[in-house]
C-alpha cells in the first residue's frame, strides 16, 4: 500500500520508523548508484558511533520511540515488591538527591563514493540526517558539524539529505527555503557554495545531482521512487496512525492528503 503523501511521509518521523527508514534509504541509494557508477568507482556504506550521557527526564516525549537508531545502556536494577509494583525508598532528609544519567550509543550509517585509483580516494559523501544530527549542542550535532566543516573546506563532494521536520538546521548565509525538507549538494571545486533543492510532503521529492570527480558527469538520483518502494515493501501503513497530531502542525495543503477515518489507515 502506498503512502497517502506524494512526497515525504511526515508520519514516518514520529511513529517509531525512522531508524528503519533511514538505513533502508541509505541501502536503496547504494543499490541505485552502484548499478550506474562509471568504471573505477565504488559505493560503500560506512558507520560512525559515539556515546553521550543524558538526563532521561530531558528527552522530549514522543508518541512512539523517535530514535530507534540508538541503543540505551542502563545500569542497576529496579526492585519490585511482591504485588508487582515498583518499590520506592522513603525519602531520607539527610540524603542528597541525585539523578543518574543514561548512556546512549548512537550508530549512524552514511554512504561514500570512492575512486579506486588513486588509493581509493573519497569523492563524494552522502548523508541522510538523523534526529541526533539536528539536536543543537548535542554530541550528534557536534560530531556531524565537525565532519561537515571538513567538506565545506573542500575535502570532497557532499550530499546532505534532510527528510526530518524536527530539529534545527545549520546556519547559512542565505535563508533556507520555506520547505519542511531539503536536499543539499556541494561540489569540492565550488566549496562552500551549495545547491539546495526544497522538498515537500505534497509533491514528489526532487531528483538530485550526485557529483563525481571531473570529467565524469553527475549521476541523477531520483529520490521519490526509492522512498515509495521502502514504504510499500516495509508495510509502514500498519504502524502509522495518521490521526496523531504532529509538531509542528501540518500545513493546510499537507492535511489535504491525510486519509479519511473510513479508509482504515
Amino acid at each position: 500500500m502506498p503512502s497517502p503523501f506524494p512526497g515525504m511521509d511526515p508520519f514516518i518521523e514520529v511513529c517509531g520508523l525512522w531508524g528503519d527508514f533511514h538505513d533502508e534509504l541509505i541501502g536503496e541509494i547504494k543499490r541505485e548508484l552502484s548499478g550506474r557508477l562509471p568504471s573505477g568507482y565504488v559505493a560503500r556504506m560506512c558507520e560512525r558511533t559515539y556515546v553521550e550521557w543524558i538526563d532521561p527526564r530531558a528527552i522530549e516525549p514522543i508518541t512512539r520511540g523517535f530514535e530507534p537508531d540508538v541503543s540505551i545502556r542502563r545500569s542497576g536494577r529496579t526492585t519490585r515488591d511482591r504485588s508487582g509494583g515498583v518499590a520506592v525508598a522513603e525519602a531520607d532528609p539527610q540524603a542528597v538527591v541525585m539523578h543518574a544519567l543514561i548512556e546512549i550509543e548512537h550508530h549512524e550509517i552514511f554512504l561514500e563514493i570512492r575512486e579506486l585509483d588513486p588509493q581509493r580516494r573519497l569523492v563524494t559523501c552522502i548523508e541522510v540526517l538523523s534526529p541526533s544530527n539536528k539536536r543543537f549542542g548535542s554530541a550528534g550535532w557536534l560530531q556531524y558539524d565537525r565532519k561537515r566543516q571538513v567538506f565545506l573546506e573542500g575535502h570532497a563532494n557532499l550530499v546532505e539529505i534532510d527528510l526530518l521536520r524536527g530539529g534545527r538546521r545549520r546556519g547559512m548565509e542565505e535563508p533556507w527555503p520555506d520547505s519542511p525538507y531539503y536536499v543539499l549538494a556541494m561540489r569540492k571545486s565550488a566549496a562552500p557554495t551549495c545547491q539546495v533543492w526544497p522538498a515537500y510532503a505534497t509533491q514528489p521529492l526532487p531528483e538530485v545531482a550526485i557529483p563525481l570527480a571531473p570529467p565524469d558527469e553527475d549521476l541523477r538520483l531520483p529520490l521519490q521512487p526509492l522512498v515509495a518502494a521502502i514504504y510499500a515493501r516495509s508495510r509502514y501503513e500498519v504502524d502509522i496512525d495518521y490521526a496523531l497530531p504532529l509538531e509542528p502542525p501540518l500545513r493546510a495543503e499537507e492535511k489535504a492528503f491525510l486519509p479519511s477515518p473510513q479508509s482504515g489507515s
